[in-house]
């Protein structure tokens, strides 16, 4: 079944058994109200004959004289005689009278109905006065008339109930359909994420929690592309890589087969195939470590690292490439700075971005690390000539290099060891004119 025939089931269910016990609950309660309501009027009505009354007939003799008033009143009621235990007069049928009064007991004031036969009635008692009298007028109405006022009641109440019931149904049809329809939609749309065919999402008019969740399947699909983006590029910029050296291999290896060379040539076929081995050998470990980095392969042994320490590592490693490349290292740090992470893969992520600001520099590169809005912050920038603007916003991917790179690997193995370890890094334009680096890291206490 469909979610929103689903909604529309459970919301009339639901519907239906609340009007049915708001039924039974009014339906039980409207003939008390109306027996109250009813002794109310009776008791109102007979103070009124009796005080007319204790005015006009104040005594027994006069009893008789009552008759033809009480006739003209067009009331059901009773003249009794509680001293006496009898009925002087009565407005209701001499059989009904002699029923009542053999089935039910008159002096027994705090009973309100008096049945005889399937009849029940109703009934009020007023006191003459002066008491000593012993005189009691009771009033009548049959249950049957009050009955009826119920049953006009709980049927006009039904109507009501089942144009509100109808009008809440339609509405709930609307506000359901209202609430599926986006998913339908979105549906169609998660369709076309499985078929790939990201180019074709469109956006769905949402609110609330499915526009949200309308949203994270957009990002969703936009990552998804994004990354196939990225394998198809990884996969061709790694087959180039590997098929340059492989053919510079193949050409020489061919040629001393061939003994075309001579032994000088030759000599210098065998360092390059040597050579571009060896830069086969780094591209792929570097690939390997990376693929292992980005799966969560490789475990790190997290620990606190005091980041004065970790940068003079860096330093000592990156010295000889500096001097050979005439580059001054200038280092900033507080020795009060500690990081927590692996403390081999941050030495591996910071020295390939020392490395890489020692290879595109001119005459300086510097190092600082300072507590920024409560975070750690490391900086590595050159005086080079900086990264060029259509290669900022993928600076980071696999195999993407710019002048001078060499397997465009060491950036994307610094990004995934940083964020391994909680960073964040990125990329933009130094104040020295070159590239600047900027790690984040969550603070660490002493």
């Amino acid at each position: 079944m469909k979610l929103q025939y689903q909604l529309n089931a459970a919301f009339t269910a639901l519907l239906l058994i609340i009007m049915a016990i708001t039924g039974y609950v009014i339906y039980s309660l409207i003939l008390n109200l109306l027996i109250q309501d009813e002794q109310r009027q009776l008791e109102q009505k007979g103070e009124i004959l009796v005080n007319v009354l204790d005015e006009a007939f104040i005594s027994r003799e006069n009893i008789i004289g009552f008759n033809e008033f009480l006739k003209e009143q067009d009331l059901q009621l009773f003249l009794y005689d509680r001293e006496q235990n009898s009925v002087l007069y009565s407005t209701l049928p001499t059989p009904i009278v002699t029923g009542l009064f053999m089935n039910n007991d008159f002096k027994n004031s705090d009973e309100e109905l008096w049945a005889f036969g399937n009849e029940k009635y109703v009934t009020s008692r007023i006191l003459f006065v002066p008491k000593s009298l012993g005189l009691e007028l009771i009033l009548l109405t049959p249950l049957q008339d009050l009955q009826i006022v119920q049953q006009d009641f709980i049927m006009r109440m039904l109507l009501v109930f089942i144009f509100g019931a109808i009008a809440a149904i339609g509405l709930s049809y609307f506000l359901t359909r209202k609430l599926v329809t986006p998913l339908t939609r979105l549906k169609y749309q998660l369709k076309k994420v499985e078929k790939r065919e990201f180019d074709e999402i469109k956006p769905i008019s949402a609110s609330g929690e499915i526009k949200e969740v309308a949203q994270s399947v957009y990002d969703m699909a936009s990552e998804l592309q994004r990354y196939i983006n990225t394998q198809q590029t990884f996969f061709q910029n790694a087959s180039h890589e590997l098929k340059t050296p492989l053919m510079t291999i193949q050409g020489y290896a061919e040629g001393i087969k061939e003994k075309v060379f001579d032994k000088q040539e030759e000599e210098k076929g065998l360092e390059v195939i040597v050579s571009e081995v060896n830069r086969l050998k780094k591209i792929i470990n570097e690939m390997i470590l990376l693929a292992k980095l980005e799966s969560e392969e490789i475990s790190y042994q997290n620990e606190k690292i005091k980041l004065s320490t970790l940068l003079e590592k860096v330093v000592e490693r990156a010295l000889p490439l500096a001097t050979e490349k005439d580059i001054e290292i200038r280092k900033e740090v507080d020795g009060n700075l500690y990081l927590l992470g692996d403390e081999e893969r941050m030495l591996r992520a910071l020295l390939n971005l020392t490395v890489n600001g020692i290879r595109h520099g001119h005459n300086t590169l510097l190092i600082s690390a300072l507590v920024q809005n409560g975070q750690t912050q490391i900086t590595i920038e050159d005086d080079g000539e900086g990264i060029s603007e259509e290669l900022m916003p993928h600076i980071f991917h696999r195999f993407v290099k710019g002048k001078n790179g060499e397997t465009g690997l060491g950036l994307a193995i610094s990004r995934a060891i940083i964020e391994q370890s909680g960073g964040k890094i990125q990329a933009a334009k130094s104040q020295l004119g070159g590239a600047k680096f900027t790690l984040t890291f969550p603070s660490v206490l002493h």
